[in-house]
């Protein structure tokens, strides 16, 4: 009797083991899967998930003063992502796409400049809008009351090039009231033209209210109605060519989130 319970004692310890050895040995994947797990953590920012990575993003001039806030609360958001910005005229970030330019992400000024480059981007999302106004000097020295009177030979007017998305919006308005403007300079982009107004080298010129409001202490700004105006959007989209597809693709989406919206809308761009 002594012998058959000893017998089976001795079965059963080999039962047991056989079974231990594959839960031991699922215990050691999961332990892999977890080091994965943690090896993949460290090349993504923890507060979104979203890679980490160098990015340089093209970007309209209008967006300036606005997009430096934007960066600064990005990287704050994704520890280990650092983005660069490249600004200027819309036309000319297209140019330097078409050419190859090493960047990530582009933001422009009208969807047209950005329909223009459908096989360089992925699909543009409309991040913000805008609206035009006229800039003068501080104190309105010309007593400048509206876009007619933009046609005075006496005023000396700038406006952005018509290649260059304002100067296109601006064309635009003034047409559709059949306003005679001759200006005097037709400047590369918006800052361009806001500029030679902060200087007393024009006395009005037609920028984004956006723009007018980084100048305050320089220049003042004569509201168009939304009858006679032009709405601007601004597309978003990832580069094809970028090095850095996914990090790329985590900001240009985090550009419509509410933390992006409230820095866009606290700058004076409208809601897309």
């Amino acid at each position: 009797m002594s012998l058959l319970i000893t017998r089976r004692r001795a079965a059963a310890a080999v039962l047991t083991t056989a079974l231990l050895v594959p839960l031991a040995a699922c215990g050691n994947d999961d332990s892999g899967t977890d080091k994965d797990t943690a090896a993949g953590a460290k090349s993504s920012n923890s507060a979104t998930g979203a890679p980490k990575a160098d990015l340089t993003v093209l970007a309209a001039a209008s967006l300036t003063d606005v997009f430096k806030e934007a960066g600064a609360a990005y990287e704050k958001e994704n520890p280990g992502t650092k983005v660069t910005f490249s600004f200027a005229g819309s036309q000319e970030l297209a140019a330097q796409v078409k050419q190859g330019a090493p960047a990530d992400a582009l933001v422009t000024a009208d969807t047209k400049t950005m329909d223009g480059l459908t096989g360089e981007t992925g699909t543009p999302t409309v991040i913000a809008k805008n609206r035009l106004v006229i800039a003068v000097g501080e104190g309105n020295p010309e007593k400048v009351e509206n876009l007619k009177d933009l046609s005075d030979t006496k005023l000396k007017v700038v406006l952005a090039a018509p290649e260059v998305p304002v100067g296109r919006y601006s064309k635009q308005i003034l047409d559709a009231q059949k306003i005679a403007v001759k200006p005097v300079s037709q400047e590369p982009n918006v800052r361009a033209v806001l500029s030679k107004v902060e200087l007393g080298e024009a006395d009005a010129g037609l920028v984004y209210k956006t723009d007018a409001e980084t100048a305050t202490d320089k220049v003042d700004a004569i509201d168009i109605p939304d009858a006679e105006n032009a709405v601007a959007s601004y597309p978003a989209a990832t580069l094809k060519a970028s090095k850095h597809s996914e990090a790329a693709a985590a900001f240009v989406a985090w550009l419509s989130t509410p933390a992006a919206q409230k820095i866009l809308q606290g700058a004076g761009f409208q809601q897309p």
